[in-house]
C-alpha cells in the first residue's frame, strides 16, 4: 500500500444516509466517476479513496475520515487542496476539518524558511511579542504612505505592512512604494522592517520580490489563497533569504482555519500567517483563534513555527488581554485603531509598542 492522506472532514447529516455521504466523498476526492465503471487494478486498489472512519459528533454533524493517495499531489500545492477539497468544497454541508500527511510530504514542501525566532531577530526583539500595522487606506500616494510609516518607526514599531488592498495602482506603484517607504526608514535609523504586499501574476511578483531585495526590504506579504497556493508555494522556494507573511484574504472557505492557517499555509513555507482574533471585525471564536496558534507553532514535521498574527479591529486596549490569551509567541497587528489617532499617530504607536514590552512574560 502506498501512502495516503487521512483527510477528516465534518458533514452535516444524519445517521441513515452518512455511510453513503461519507463513500460519495471519497469518491468525489479521489476518481470522480462510477466505481462500477474502473476496471484498472491499480486504481482500485491504491487511487480509490477509502472510508477509514465515521464517528458522531452530536447535532447532526459527523466527523468522517478518509484514506486519499499521496500520489495523486505530485508535490503540488494546488493539487494538494484540488485532491482534499476541490469539487466537495462546493457542498454546503461539508467542512474540511484536518488532514494528516505523511511526513515525507510535508517536508518536500519545506515549511518556513525563517519563522518565529529569524522574525524577532530583524527588529532586534528578545523574548517577547512582536508588533505590526498596517498602512491604510486605500488611495495614498506613495509619499503619504512613507510619511504614515516612519510615524509608525518613530512609536517604534517593529514591523509595518502594506494594507493588502495596495498592489500596482497608479496612484501608488509598488516600485515607488517601496523606494519611498525604504527612504524614509533608513534615514529613521529604525530597526522597523517595511512589508509590502506582492499581487499580480507569477512574473509580476517575481519583479515586485527584486525591486523589493534592491530596496533591501526582507519581509513581504502574500495571500496565498489569491496569489495561487503552488505560485506561492514556488515563491517562497525560490527566494530563501526573504521572510513571508500570509494574508488570509479570500480564506473564508469551508476549511477549518487551524488547518488552512496553522497547517498548510505553514507547510508552503509563510513564516507569519495572519488570521482574524476573536472579538474584532470577524466572527471566530477564542477557541479557533487558539487552535490557530498553537498549531502554527507546534512541533510538527520538524518544520519551523509560524508566527500568529491575530488581527482584524484589534485596539490598544486588548494588548494585555491579547497576551494573557497567546503569551510570547505572537505578533499583535493593531492597523485601523491606530491610525484613527490621527495627529498621535507616534504617541499611540509608542503606547501600543511599550505594552507590548511591558508585559510580564515571566
Amino acid at each position: 500500500m502506498q501512502s495516503v492522506i487521512e483527510a477528516t472532514y465534518h458533514v452535516r447529516g444524519d445517521a441513515q444516509s452518512i455511510a453513503d455521504r461519507a463513500r460519495a466523498i471519497a469518491v468525489e476526492q479521489s476518481v470522480e466517476m462510477p466505481l462500477d465503471a474502473i476496471d484498472d487494478a491499480y486504481v482500485n486498489a491504491e487511487i480509490v479513496g477509502r472510508v477509514l472512519d465515521l464517528r458522531d459528533l452530536g447535532n447532526g454533524t459527523f466527523a468522517v475520515r478518509i484514506a486519499l493517495a499521496a500520489a495523486t499531489i505530485g508535490n503540488d500545492a494546488g493539487q494538494l487542496i484540488n485532491m482534499l477539497f476541490g469539487n466537495t468544497s462546493i457542498h454546503d454541508d461539508v467542512i474540511l476539518h484536518d488532514v494528516e500527511l505523511a511526513d515525507e510530504l510535508v517536508r518536500g514542501f519545506g515549511g518556513p524558511r525563517h519563522g518565529l525566532e529569524a522574525l524577532r531577530q530583524r527588529v532586534g526583539a528578545r523574548r517577547r511579542a512582536l508588533t505590526c500595522s498596517a498602512l491604510k487606506p486605500q488611495g495614498l500616494p506613495a509619499e503619504k504612505l512613507a510619511a504614515l510609516a516612519l510615524r509608525f518607526a518613530q512609536g517604534g514599531i517593529d514591523y509595518i505592512k502594506d494594507d493588502h488592498g495596495l498592489a500596482d495602482q497608479a496612484y501608488s506603484p509598488f516600485a515607488a512604494r517601496a523606494e519611498a517607504i525604504t527612504a524614509a526608514l533608513r534615514r529613521h535609523g529604525a530597526a522597523t522592517r517595511y512589508v509590502p504586499s506582492l499581487s499580480g501574476d507569477l512574473d509580476t511578483m517575481r519583479t515586485q520580490i527584486a525591486v523589493a531585495k534592491a530596496a533591501e526590504i526582507d519581509t513581504v506579504m502574500v495571500a496565498p489563497m489569491i496569489a495561487g497556493l503552488a505560485n506561492v508555494h514556488r515563491l517562497m522556494r525560490e527566494h530563501p533569504g526573504m521572510a513571508f507573511l500570509a494574508h488570509p484574504s479570500l480564506a473564508g472557505s469551508r476549511m477549518a482555519p487551524p488547518l488552512l492557517f496553522g497547517k498548510l499555509f505553514r507547510m508552503l513555507g509563510a513564516d507569519a500567517v495572519v488570521y482574524p482574533n476573536y472579538g474584532g471585525r470577524f466572527g471566530y471564536s477564542p477557541e479557533t483563534c487558539r487552535a490557530i496558534a498553537r498549531t502554527a507553532l507546534a512541533d510538527w514535521h520538524d518544520l519551523k513555527p509560524s508566527v500568529p498574527v491575530p488581527a482584524g479591529g484589534m485596539t490598544l486596549d486588548r494588548v494585555r488581554e491579547m497576551l494573557d490569551f497567546y503569551g510570547a509567541d505572537i505578533m499583535l497587528l493593531i492597523g485601523g485603531s491606530l491610525l484613527a489617532a490621527r495627529g498621535k499617530l507616534v504617541a499611540e504607536t509608542a503606547a501600543f509598542v511599550d505594552a507590548v514590552k511591558a508585559y510580564p512574560y515571566g
